[in-house]
């Protein structure tokens, strides 16, 4: 059977639809919508739902038989036929609710198991400008705890709305029968209760949400907290941590005590009405029996119609405050799912790595000032720019922009002489290999990190990237070589095996374009030394953007960009640049000055 979502463009269409006078038809459109795959299901369910109604109502109505024709009329062949059509009306209930439960339970399930995947993807076609404004921890606690909510709605909150109301209009019939003015008068109660589970249901929907804010945000605290667990510890910040989470939880449980006291309250309602109801019930029937106008069978089948009749109400009563809670799901999950993804298509290239800057100008999203303005540069293919400056001058925003991780706001670029905007940007970052100073491995094995380059990539080729990334030798020596888990982050290996790993990775990718943010940052003066020499293999016959804090890093390059405040200020050579009176001479005296004792592997 297909699995819903398929596509995100069909997730988006359901989320997209828009009932403003009816915010609840909204809602439970898009739950429809998401059980539509699994319709087999859903009527099977409904049909166990309606059938065990059905046995509810059989239930109460062969009340009758056993007080007139047992008690009363003392009718023996009814004392055993009875008792056992008693035993057959509950292992059939039984084996419905069982059916109706698992059905429901599994329609869950299944949603929610698609809905997290479909949001996972979506999460990863989001544009940078999501990112940055959306912390990890909130993202991650609406696709496991928000998510898992709807779970709850379909599998059981639905389960019941349609067990609990067909149930009470099979009893509510059974009632009418046995006396259509007693039966009037055991409703008087419901107006009041429907009232006053709307007006509690708009409590609960707002308590929710405040809820399912809190629990981001701890969810948020705990991410934070274990990424920097290292800062934490090297800072003796454990109390401070501590402390902030623990007033988290506490938020936390004050506000879910508060549903729990909406949530009962409104039980309790229900009870105290229905106690009302029941009482009124008792002193006009009895006075019916007593005057002979209604025999004690139709007043006790009537009784246990009603008293059947009740518990479902009060269930339903329930089923409004978790619908609320599902509201405010949707309500959360929407805040990603209608957010538009970066473009899927366009024009697909092989990256020969000529770049153009056209006045290009960039703002991020809600800044006030642009981090790159009216930059225009034309970089060859096969040249070796080095971008240098002080931090924030603009660097990395110059090579996220070639990256496609951005767009201009102002002015053109073009790769390979056609406009970014055209182009797939899968195929263009097909075509760039990155090596960052901030390193990130994932919590797999060296072999599936170093694949993240190529995946499909042979053996052969994955241990030919490691040799030249200089990371075979150490790899082979640990304990299962590169089948080696190596945590989170690469947490079980150090600074320089890191960072070899990930120059691995960008060998295996064979790029058109290689951005290098000060590779080499993290190694010693040995592996410097190998790193630096696979480097210059690398570079060779491809486009190198350099951000370089290391002299050693940009003596070769053919061009220098010395960028401050967003803009080029100068460009040359090494020693055209150190020639001139101007930014460069600055930063060479305060920062690269302190490498010339080093031995220039670019050279040799």
């Amino acid at each position: 059977m297909k699995e819903p979502f398929s596509e995100q463009s069909s997730l988006n269409a359901v989320f997209r639809q828009r009932f403003p006078e009816r915010p609840w038809l909204n809602d439970l459109s898009i739950l429809w919508l998401m059980s539509k795959p699994y319709t087999l299901r859903v009527v099977a369910a409904a049909l166990c739902s309606l059938l065990l109604s059905g046995i509810n109502g059989a239930i109460a109505w062969s009340t009758k038989s056993a007080v007139d024709d047992i008690l009363i009329l003392k009718k023996e062949h009814y004392q055993y036929l009875l008792p056992v059509g008693v035993v057959l009306l509950f292992v059939f209930r039984g084996l419905f609710s069982f059916c109706n439960n698992y059905l429901m339970a599994s329609i869950g399930a299944k949603i929610v198991r698609t809905l997290r995947q479909a949001i996972f993807d979506k999460i990863l076609s989001l544009p940078m400008s999501f990112h940055i404004k959306s912390s990890s921890g909130n993202v991650v606690s609406k696709m496991l705890n928000d998510v898992g909510i709807l779970q709850g709605t379909v599998g059981f909150t639905i389960k019941d709305l349609l067990v609990e109301s067909s149930t009470v209009l099979v009893l509510a019939a059974v009632a009418f029968y046995r006396r259509w003015d007693l039966a009037l008068l055991s409703f008087t109660v419901i107006p009041l209760m429907v009232y006053s589970i709307g007006r509690l249901g708009v409590l609960m929907k707002r308590t929710g949400m405040q809820t399912r804010l809190l629990i981001a945000r701890i969810t948020t605290i705990i991410t934070e907290s274990l990424l920097g667990i290292k800062i934490i510890k090297a800072f003796t910040m454990e109390d401070g941590m501590r402390e902030k989470n623990e007033r988290a939880l506490v938020d936390h449980y004050r506000n879910a005590m508060r549903e729990t006291r909406i949530n009962e309250f409104s039980s309790l309602v229900t009870d105290i009405l229905g106690g009302v109801g029941v009482a009124g019930i008792l002193f006009y029937g009895f006075s019916l029996v007593v005057s002979d106008k209604m025999t004690p069978g139709d007043f006790f089948s009537f009784i246990v119609a009603v008293t059947m009749m009740y518990t479902p109400l009060k269930r339903l009563s329930r089923i409004h405050n978790n619908f609320q809670q599902g509201r405010n799901v949707l309500d959360r999950i929407k805040e990603i799912v209608v957010v538009d993804g970066e473009k899927p298509d366009g024009e697909r290239i092989s990256v020969a790595g000529d770049v153009k800057f056209d006045d290009v100008s960039f703002r991020y999203p809600g800044a006030q000032t642009d981090a790159l303005q009216h930059i225009s540069c034309s970089i060859r293919h096969g040249e070796i720019i080095a971008l240098v400056g002080y931090s924030g001058a603009g660097k990395s925003t110059f090579a996220d922009l070639v990256a496609g991780f951005w767009y201009p706001t102002a002015g053109h670029l073009f790769i390979d002489e056609k406009d970014v905007h055209s182009l797939s940007l899968l195929s263009l970052r097909a075509g760039i290999g990155t090596v960052t100073q901030d390193v990130m491995l994932f919590d797999d094995t060296v072999k599936a990190n170093i694949l993240f380059g190529r995946p499909g990539a042979t053996d052969a080729d994955i241990i030919a990237a490691a040799k030249a990334a200089f990371a075979h030798d150490f790899i082979t020596e640990l304990p299962e070589g590169y089948e080696t888990n190596i945590g989170e982050r690469g947490v079980r290996l150090s600074g320089g095996q890191k960072q070899r790993i990930t120059i691995a990775r960008a060998i295996l990718r064979n790029p058109g374009i290689l951005i290098l943010d000060e590779a080499t940052s993290s190694l010693d003066t040995e592996s410097e030394h190998q790193v630096q020499k696979a480097l210059e293999v690398l570079m060779q016959n491809r486009t190198t953007i350099v951000i370089a804090h290391r002299l050693s890093t940009i003596r070769r390059a053919n061009r220098i960009y010395v960028m401050s405040q967003g803009r080029i200020v100068q460009e040359g050579t090494h020693d055209q640049l150190l020639a001139q009176n101007g930014l460069y001479r600055e930063l060479y005296a305060m920062q690269f000055r302190t490498d010339e004792s080093e031995p220039d592997y670019t050279r040799q």
